[in-house]
């Protein structure tokens, strides 16, 4: 069974700290689909921990559903829950952590080598100190270099396959063309409206 992510943006009010005001401090903007909805992996661990097998130290894993968090985004996250027994993983992030965040960094994992046909990706294997002895089995060593330690990025055409490999960084699975780049913009407007402290995503996978 595959993973899938869910979610909401939210923003504190402005005058939540004020005597007078009587509102819930957080509320919703956007759900998190439409402006994110792939089923990346390598993003999940990069930034909450979730099907981590690159082993990346996540920018916020395992902080649960806010204590404050908006009566709307705890009703949809407790039914799920309540009815799905898959759900798990709730945490969240604030617009400050992922706008500073280091997008070199990489995962523990030198990098991804992806088997390709000419419509899909067929596999994806984790690089560490070796090549996967099943691929070399069937294909020669890669010419990306006779260890994986030595390997730069890049492309091997075969008659039926494509062999692309690389290292991995934050950017290459937050940046632009993975979709997270539509979440990070509307954060950042809303940053400049609430605050960077006054903005978060609130996230919870099946």
């Amino acid at each position: 069974m595959g993973t899938d992510i869910y979610g909401f943006i939210e923003t504190r009010h402005p005058c939540a700290d004020e005597d007078w005001y009587d509102g819930e401090p957080w509320s919703v903007s956007t759900p998190l689909y439409p402006l994110y909805d792939g089923r990346d992996y390598d993003a999940f661990g990069c930034l909450f921990g979730v099907r981590n097998r690159l082993d990346w130290t996540p920018v916020a894993a395992g902080r649960g559903l806010p204590a404050d968090a908006s009566e709307a985004i705890r009703h949809d996250y407790e039914k799920w829950a309540n009815i799905d027994t898959a759900v798990r993983g709730c945490t969240w992030v604030a617009w400050a952590e992922l706008r500073d965040l280091d997008m070199t960094v990489r995962p523990a994992a030198r990098g991804v080598l992806q088997l390709r046909s000419a419509k899909s990706v067929i596999h994806q294997y984790r690089i560490d100190d070796q090549w996967p002895e099943e691929l070399v089995d069937l294909y020669p060593i890669p010419p990306f270099g006779v260890s994986p330690d030595q390997a730069l990025a890049g492309r091997w055409d075969l008659p039926d396959v494509t062999l692309e490999y690389g290292p991995l960084t934050r950017q290459a699975v937050l940046g632009p063309g993975t979709g997270w780049e539509h979440v990070f913009g509307v954060m950042e407007a809303l940053g400049r409206r609430f605050g960077p402290d006054g903005v978060r995503l609130v996230v919870w996978f099946d």
